[in-house]
């Protein structure tokens, strides 16, 4: 979603300045390129972050799971691990 706002910010900023000089118009290309750059880069990041995160807590929750059911069936944690 925010790849295509930053195209259509992009796109825009490309026609404002069609009357601008081809040294001002390739510097404003250079910098929405590096800004498109560095949003894909956070978004990335971001998604790695929740990846982790997501995997994080599935092991825990598979952890607690597991402590329930030793708990419950009066075995040691690694038998309901095994289970």
């Amino acid at each position: 979603m925010r790849k295509i706002v930053f195209a259509a910010a992009a796109a825009a900023g490309a026609l404002a300045l069609s009357a601008c000089s081809e040294k001002t118009e390739d510097a404003a290309t250079e910098a929405a390129d590096s800004a498109m750059e560095d949003a894909e880069a956070t978004m990335d990041a971001a998604g790695d972050a929740v990846e982790g995160a997501a995997a994080e807590a599935t092991d825990a929750a598979e952890a607690a799971g597991d402590a329930v059911e030793a708990e419950v069936q009066d075995e040691a944690p690694a038998e309901a691990a095994a289970d």
